[in-house]
């Protein structure tokens, strides 16, 4: 599904990404955890085609950057972050909203097909959020938004999900609530890979973690054999402990460490 082979990202005197290689195969589900301006971002961009390293070499789907078209393999990535939010516009309906996916428009400007409708009306009815279909975007809480999101990035029916921080920002309540959708993701036949900086939101459908530190990778493999206490510390810089529950972990920070 994705291959990321010495992969470096090298800005005038900064060094972004240093040597990072990634192979994330189908039916494995990753996360990519690390500090701010770590490089988690950097690594989405690129495996979306919005960046380009400046060494190394990056396949995504079978398609070779550099040797396609990234515009028809981004008809295959579902994509969420904070920054495509903020383009939406906030007056427009939440089914419209989510209708856009199918198409990767921010807005509609001619008539939407009544199956493409019916799609969008149908996602949102799975994430709970049927009788807000007709609200404006703007009415909705931030967690009600985010599944929105979520819905949008489903329309089209991708291979691969790319998720950048969709917890962000929501009370406890609201996360609770986005993960239950992340979590049902796992029914679907789709490859998700979910940057946070919250171990606490790695659920069980994830199989996979990446732990990102100066724009290296520190580790990478299978979830409990990469989120431990040694792992987290060397990451984090903070002695802590890891303890698992059902598949999903929780940290608790070590005073006095």
């Amino acid at each position: 599904m994705i291959s990321m082979r010495d992969v470096s990202l090298r800005r005038e005197e900064n060094q972004i990404l240093d040597h990072v290689s990634l192979e994330i195969k189908k039916g494995e589900n990753w996360v990519i955890l690390g500090r701010n301006g770590s490089g988690k971002t950097t690594i989405l961009e690129m495996l979306t085609g919005y960046l380009f390293p400046s060494e190394g070499r990056i396949e995504v789907l079978g398609n070779l950057y550099g040797e396609c078209d990234v515009r028809e393999v981004r008809k295959e990535i579902g994509y969420i972050s904070p920054n495509l939010l903020e383009k939406l516009n906030l007056i427009d309906p939440v089914w419209e909203v989510v209708a856009t996916g199918a198409y990767a428009f921010l807005r509609f400007y001619q008539e939407i097909p009544s199956e493409v409708k019916e799609k969008a009306l149908g996602l949102l009815a799975e994430m709970n959020l049927g009788k807000l279909s007709h609200h404006p975007l703007g009415t909705l809480s931030q967690g009600e938004r985010k599944k929105v999101m979520l819905a949008r990035s489903l329309m089209s029916e991708p291979k691969l999900l790319i998720m950048d921080e969709p917890c962000a920002g929501l009370d406890l309540y609201e996360r609770e609530k986005m993960l239950a959708e992340v979590e049902r993701l796992s029914e679907r036949d789709i490859t998700v890979v979910y940057v946070t900086h919250h171990v606490e939101e790695i659920m069980p459908m994830f199989t996979h973690a990446a732990l990102i530190r100066d724009g290296k990778i520190a580790g990478s493999g299978p979830k409990e054999k990469v989120l431990t206490n040694d792992m987290i510390k060397q990451t984090y810089d903070i002695p802590a402990r890891i303890e698992w529950d059902g598949g999903r972990p929780w940290i608790k920070v070590v005073s006095g460490g």
